[in-house]
C-alpha cells in the first residue's frame, strides 16, 4: 500500500461496527476488514456541519478571522467539513460576512481546521413572525438581492420562509445554482411549504428542513404545518439539532421513523460553545449559557453550545444504533449537499476521519488525511 498512514480498530460502516483498518494519504486507499483489532478504538467517517455559526469564541459574522476560529473549535470535536452559517443582521453585515467565508475559501481554507465548502445563508429571507433568535432585520428574497447573493458563488444551503413575497422564485433561482433549499423561520402552512418543495424537485434541487420543528412550530392533526410537509415529503431532508433542549425525545424519534435516511443532525452552534457559562452574543445580541442551554434576554433559545461528537452520544443515548448515528453526521448531511466525495470510508473518497474511544471520546481526527487532533 501506498498509504501514508494506518489506521485499525473497529470500523463503523452501514452495515455494523466491524474490525479492519484504513490506509490514507488525502484520501481513502483502503478500507480493510479485519479477522480482529484493537478493542479501543473506533474509526467514523467525519462529522459534517451544514448549520453552524460559530464556536470557541469565534462567529461568521466576525469574517475570516471568526471562521478561523470556529472552524478549528469544532475540528478538534470531530467536524472535518462545515458550513459557517449567518444570522440576520443588516444586509451589507450579511453581505460581508458572505464575502468572509469566501475569502477563506479562496485561501485554501483554515489550517488546522475543519473544510468550509461554503456558507449557510440563514436569514434575511425569513419570516418577521417566526425569528426565534434571529436578530430583527428580515429582508424580502428580492431577484436583485438573491442575484448579490448567489454572484458571491459562496452559498451552499439558503433558509427560506416560503410564504414571503419573491420566495417561490428565489427558491428556484438557488435551486438551479445548487444551492440546498431550507424551509425555515417561518409561519407558512402545510401546502405553501409542500408546493415550494415540489417546485424545487422538479427543477432538480435538494430541499431540507432548517432545525426541524424550531421556528416552524410543530405538527397537528388538521394543521401539520411546516413540520409536516417536510417529513412527509420524501426527498426533503431534515435538520435536527439534539442537544436535549431544541428537540423532545419523541420528536427525534418522530423524524427518524417518518424520514429515515433524511435526518441529519448539526450543531446550530453559535459563540459560546466551548466558552462554558456566561455571557456571550448572537447578531449582536446578549446570550446567557447556563446548564448547556444558550438564550436571549426573554428565554428564547439562542442557538445552542453544542458539538456533533456530543450530537453523537446524545442519538446512541436514545436508542440509535452507532451506524445509523454516524451516517446522521456523515452520509446524509453530504447528500444534502450534493458532496460526494466524503461522509462514508470508502476508497477514493476524502480521508476525512474521526477516532473515537470505546467510551466515545475524540481521541484523532484527520482532514483530507491531515491531522488536526492526536496522531
Amino acid at each position: 500500500m501506498s498509504g501514508e498512514r494506518v489506521l485499525r480498530g473497529h470500523l463503523v460502516l452501514p452495515g455494523g461496527v466491524v474490525p479492519g483498518e484504513v490506509c490514507f494519504g488525502p484520501r481513502l486507499e483502503a478500507v480493510t476488514r479485519l479477522p480482529d483489532a484493537p478493542d479501543d478504538l473506533l474509526i467514523l467517517p467525519g462529522f459534517i456541519d451544514t448549520h453552524v455559526h460559530g464556536g470557541g469564541g469565534g462567529d461568521t459574522m466576525d469574517g475570516p478571522g471568526g471562521i478561523a476560529v470556529l472552524a478549528r473549535f469544532h475540528a478538534r470535536c470531530g467536524t472535518t467539513t462545515l458550513l459557517p452559517t449567518t444570522v440576520t443582521n443588516p444586509w451589507e453585515a450579511v453581505r460581508a460576512a458572505l464575502r468572509g467565508v469566501r475569502e477563506v475559501m479562496d485561501a485554501g481554507g483554515v489550517p488546522g481546521g475543519a473544510d468550509v465548502v461554503g456558507a449557510h445563508l440563514e436569514g434575511p429571507f425569513i419570516s418577521p413572525g417566526r425569528l426565534g433568535a434571529q436578530p430583527p432585520h428580515p429582508l424580502l428574497p428580492a431577484p436583485e438581492r438573491v442575484a448579490e447573493v448567489l454572484a458571491l458563488g459562496v452559498v451552499r444551503a439558503v433558509t427560506l420562509a416560503p410564504e414571503l413575497t419573491g420566495a417561490a422564485g428565489a427558491a428556484l433561482a438557488f435551486a438551479r445554482a445548487g444551492v440546498r433549499v431550507g424551509i425555515g423561520h417561518t409561519r407558512a402552512d402545510a401546502e405553501t411549504v409542500t408546493a415550494c418543495l415540489n417546485a424545487v424537485h422538479a427543477a432538480g434541487g435538494r430541499t431540507c428542513a432548517t432545525h426541524l420543528y424550531n421556528a416552524m412550530g410543530g405538527v397537528e392533526g388538521r394543521a401539520p404545518g411546516p413540520a409536516g410537509a417536510l417529513l412527509a415529503d420524501p426527498h426533503a431532508f431534515v435538520e435536527v439539532i439534539l442537544d436535549g433542549h431544541h428537540v423532545h425525545p419523541t420528536s427525534f424519534q418522530l423524524a427518524r421513523r417518518a424520514a429515515p435516511g433524511r435526518v441529519l443532525l448539526v450543531s446550530d452552534a453559535v459563540r459560546a460553545a466551548g466558552q462554558g457559562e456566561g455571557e456571550s452574543d448572537l447578531g449582536g445580541q446578549r446570550v446567557t449559557v447556563r446548564v448547556g442551554r444558550a438564550t436571549l434576554p426573554d428565554g428564547t433559545l439562542a442557538g445552542s453550545v453544542l458539538t456533533l461528537d456530543r450530537a453523537l452520544r446524545h442519538a446512541l443515548g436514545l436508542g440509535v444504533s452507532l451506524p445509523e448515528a454516524s451516517a446522521m453526521l456523515s452520509a446524509v448531511p453530504a447528500a444534502s449537499l450534493g458532496l460526494t466525495d466524503r461522509g462514508r470510508l470508502a476508497p477514493g473518497l476524502r480521508s476525512d476521519l474521526v477516532v473515537l474511544s470505546r467510551a466515545l471520546e475524540v481521541r484523532q481526527v484527520y482532514v483530507a488525511g491531515q491531522p488536526v487532533l492526536g496522531e
